[in-house]
């Protein structure tokens, strides 16, 4: 039996109950695991993606007379290679880095503000742990560097695809002409 000093450090194993000792490094599956232990599908933006929570709650959505789950949740893995492409939703969306690389994600306000946040776990080097983009304002992401990032996106009020837009390319630039080198990258 562990003294007390001992027993305060030690946590429950989740499956089994017993005391183990704290680890100090998680192992990192690949991609390829990731997505299907998460049981992961294509998104139409890029990337992969699977809804884990859907608010039973209903609110009135500020933006016409509809009603829409109060929150909702998603997992959200993109590799190395791929990207998020350009796109707006009517509710805000808040950004949560869980695993592997970080993230930039860039949003275009409209009025034609664009930023640009490293998502991740590097705090001391400027990283954020999460992000909230305005309802209404254009984001995209990709992974930085190699190796792939998952993350996951609350909503709320929750997302519904008829509140999602993905403009095309000539129409963003059309848009915003003065952003055409942040677009392009983003965009099919």
């Amino acid at each position: 039996m562990p003294d007390a000093e001992s027993w305060a450090r030690l946590a429950l194993h989740a499956r089994s109950g017993r005391c183990q000792e704290p680890r100090v490094c998680v192992s990192t599956p690949s991609a390829r695991d990731v997505i299907a232990r998460l049981g992961l599908a294509p998104h139409p933006e890029g990337g992969f993606f699977r809804e884990t929570f859907r608010a039973s709650a209903t609110v009135r959505a500020p933006f016409g007379e509809l009603t829409r789950s109060a929150s909702t949740a998603i997992y959200f893995l993109l590799r190395a290679g791929d990207f998020s492409a350009f796109h707006a939703v009517q509710s805000d969306e808040v950004w949560h880095h869980y695993l592997a690389a970080s993230l930039e994600l860039h949003t275009i306000d409209a009025a034609g503000q664009h930023e640009r946040i490293e998502l991740g776990a590097d705090l001391l080097n400027g990283e954020q742990p999460q992000w909230v983009v305005p309802a209404g304002v254009f984001q995209a992401a990709r992974v930085i560097g190699e190796g792939f990032a998952l993350v996951g996106c609350t909503v709320a009020p929750g997302f519904d695809f008829a509140d999602f837009s993905m403009p095309t390319r000539a129409e963003l630039v059309a848009r915003f002409p003065g952003l055409r080198d942040v677009i392009e990258p983003f965009t099919r």
